[in-house]
């Protein structure tokens, strides 16, 4: 029943330093929820860092005791997959400002003992790298490889840039150097409607009899149709109804229904705090314009890259992807990409992994222990 061969667990680990952070501010008793598979070697140089999209977490594989599904990577993760954990140790860690473990803002402030609200300060990925490192480095880990989808890849792009001396490969998938400005559009429109939402209360609601669900599954509706394509959406629902024309303005369509049901099992799992800060973080990043240029970014880079992209991805198109590419090469990287013909538009990189099995394994056979 399961490719790993035990039953998975979270572990938590504490950071004793302060946590200095892009916007200034301190962070003190960051605690990173992570999981690990497979075994590092005595040269700490067989890792991978798995990194993250916007609202999964350090369960990336396998299955905890009692679940019916398994971690939201399993397909890639495990004994003879794209990433192999006979060969490699994975470790996949939940982001600073989630809500699933490590520090955010549904944390205990150690200064108030209770929840940081919109007490917790503004982060960006470059913060999530820092925490991240903070726990590789406790793991042994010396030389690794960095990969991940949407904002994961732009993860695993700050660590190329950030700590060349670490990250011998890199491969970013469905992801981009910076957001577009249709992208920030549809992050705003999300958290706004948590702002607006009257259990909001200024982000100070958990200890509140209600929190603000309402918005977080309208955020959730709009970040979903992002996540798919026009094809997509049209082959799943078409103008389908849901039973009949009720001639009012509930749900009609298949595709409205759906996108209920998105929204309203997405408040069970997720903070929309969390939501908020984790969105504009996404928003900030962008080495373009903080180095100059994309290729004065990679400068220092001593990593193999490898981008993948989806041609039906609207969300972080081709182009986004050809972007760092051309930056690589002008900067003399040695660089890999495959554009990959699907029919899921963004969230494809969590759906086709039977092709980016192959192209991930026959690109990792340079760096097999």
């Amino acid at each position: 029943m399961k490719d790993l061969a035990e039953f998975t667990e979270t572990k938590y680990y504490k950071i004793e330093s302060d946590i200095s952070l892009e916007c200034g501010k301190l962070l003190k008793d960051v605690q990173v929820a992570y999981e690990t598979y497979g075994t590092l070697n005595k040269n700490g140089d067989n890792a991978i860092l798995i990194c993250h999209a916007l609202t999964a977490d350090a369960h990336a594989a396998g299955y905890h005791k009692g679940d019916k599904k398994p971690g939201w990577w399993d397909s890639m993760i495990g004994p003879n997959k794209a990433f192999d954990t006979n060969k490699y140790f994975i470790i996949s860690s939940n982001v600073l400002g989630g809500c699933k473990g490590t520090t955010g803002p549904c944390s205990i402030n150690p200064e108030t003992q209770k929840s940081y609200g919109h007490d917790f300060p503004v982060i960006t990925i470059e913060d999530m790298v820092k925490v991240q490192k903070k726990l590789v480095d406790f793991l042994g880990v010396k030389k690794m490889i960095v990969a991940g989808g949407s904002m994961g890849g732009m993860q695993a792009m700050e660590w190329s840039i950030k700590h060349p001396d670490t990250v011998k490969t890199t491969i970013i998938i469905a992801s981009t150097a910076r957001l577009s400005a249709q992208a920030i559009a549809f992050n705003a429109v999300g958290r706004n409607a948590i702002i607006s939402d009257k259990n909001f209360n200024g982000g100070d609601y958990y200890d509140k009899n209600n929190t603000p669900d309402y918005g977080l599954a309208i955020a959730r509706m709009v970040g979903h149709i992002t996540y798919l394509c026009e094809n997509a959406m049209h082959t799943k629902f078409g103008r389908d109804f849901k039973d009949k024309p009720n001639f009012d303005f509930g749900v009609d369509f298949q595709v409205e229904s759906y996108l209920e049901y998105q929204g309203r099992i997405f408040v069970d799992r997720f903070d929309a705090n969390s939501y908020l800060y984790i969105t504009k973080a996404i928003d900030y990043y962008d080495p373009i314009s903080k180095f100059g240029s994309l290729e004065k970014a990679f400068s220092k880079s001593s990593s193999r890259f490898l981008i993948i992209c989806f041609d039906s991805d609207w969300l972080f198109t081709t182009s986004q992807s050809k972007e760092i590419v051309n930056a690589l090469i002008a900067a003399g990287k040695d660089v890999s990409f495959v554009e990959l013909k699907s029919p899921c538009g963004h969230d494809a990189f969590l759906i086709e992994h039977k092709t980016q099995t192959k192209i991930i394994k026959s690109f990792l056979r340079k760096d097999e222990p």
